[in-house]
């Protein structure tokens, strides 16, 4: 008799516990404010007091910068940004391109561990793109041991965010209450540059891919070619005159350096790779080769992927996976070149 009212003494008090805890975990949530650290250049509203946490780690040859802002709840939800700095943009070293894609790398390998263990399950999978006040975006769909959600992430020429929305299950209403809240100013208009003449004039730079296109026969009064020229020569070549009526001699072939070196070819890439991760197998049986033909900048980072043949519904994972692949500069003749290749994916039917 004693142990049977142990036992529904025990049942009671479990009983009253889970209401208490559920209004405990709606105590959490129901606080929030609206933060815009110093620092950076984002605004989103989070539940009150989240932690903050300021860090570094090594990426290839790079040191990453990141903060950390993080609600959570012992129970699941877990909203959190990720802000990480260090990648310059520099389009003529990194395209935004691949600075984007070197950046969600980096979160992959430094969010996880931070919410769960550092062995547990992680699965990333491209939504969709996803730009946002004129910044290159993309949402994806985030699995992290038991929590599921969702991530936006954006780079801007300062900095990379990804705003995080995960749970043990699923609460559409949270999700959107915060991943909407998440507010850039829009990304300012770039003015074509111009460069001072000896008479005090300006005249619009060439070399700005923003600057308007001129005649291809015309030149301006600093002898400089305009874009798109076929036979660009200096002032002072063949078809001109010193001041002192001589012609000029034409300009040796081959003196025109700033011509872009064409890619070489460089064939079946995966052995060539430094950095090859595997990609997300999709749900459901999956089995395959797919080739994913790519281009390679000087810089060794894949700056160009389309799947070219294999099962239509393996493309995505395939390209995916390839835009993230690293490998070490191809040089020719000393110089850094672009190289175009292939990557093999072979996707076997798990059991």
């Amino acid at each position: 008799m004693q142990v049977r009212r142990l036992h529904l003494t025990l049942m009671i008090l479990l009983l009253t516990a889970l209401p208490l805890s559920a209004q405990v975990q709606k105590v959490v949530w129901t606080e929030w404010e609206t933060i815009s650290p110093e620092g950076e250049e984002f605004t989103v509203s989070m539940p009150k007091n989240p932690t903050t946490e300021s860090t570094a780690f090594p990426y290839h040859k790079m040191e990453i910068k990141a903060r950390l802002y993080m609600a959570s709840s012992p129970a699941g939800p877990i909203l959190a940004i990720a802000s990480f700095s260090g990648i310059k943009s520099d389009p003529a070293q990194y395209t935004e391109f691949a600075r984007f894609n070197s950046y969600i790398d980096a979160f992959k390998n430094f969010f996880p561990g931070k919410v769960r263990a550092k062995d547990a399950l992680t699965k990333m999978t491209l939504v969709s793109s996803r730009p946002f006040h004129g910044y290159t975006g993309r949402s994806y769909k985030l699995s992290i041991g038991d929590l599921n959600g969702s991530v936006n992430a954006f780079v801007t020429k300062k900095r990379f965010y990804a705003i995080v929305s995960l749970n043990t299950k699923k609460d559409d209403a949270l999700e959107e209450k915060f991943l909407t809240s998440f507010e850039l100013p829009d990304r300012p208009t770039e003015q074509p540059k111009a460069t001072a003449t000896t008479n005090g004039e300006q005249v619009l730079n060439p070399d700005d891919p923003n600057a308007p296109k001129t005649d291809a026969n015309a030149r301006n009064r600093t002898g400089v070619q305009p874009e798109g020229d076929s036979n660009p020569q200096p002032a002072g070549t063949e078809g001109s005159t010193d001041p002192g009526g001589t012609p000029n001699p034409p300009a040796a072939s081959g003196q025109n350096s700033s011509q872009p070196k064409r890619p070489i070819a460089g064939g079946m890439l995966n052995g060539k790779a430094i950095y090859l991760p595997q990609p997300e197998i999709p749900p459901g049986e999956a089995s395959g080769v797919v080739l994913v033909a790519v281009v390679i900048d000087e810089q060794g980072t894949v700056i160009e992927a389309r799947a070219v043949s294999g099962p239509q519904h393996l493309h995505a994972a395939a390209v995916n996976a390839a835009r993230l692949a690293r490998f070490t500069p191809t040089m020719l003749m000393g110089e850094p070149v672009k190289v175009t290749g292939t990557l093999s994916y072979n996707f076997v039917r798990s059991n």
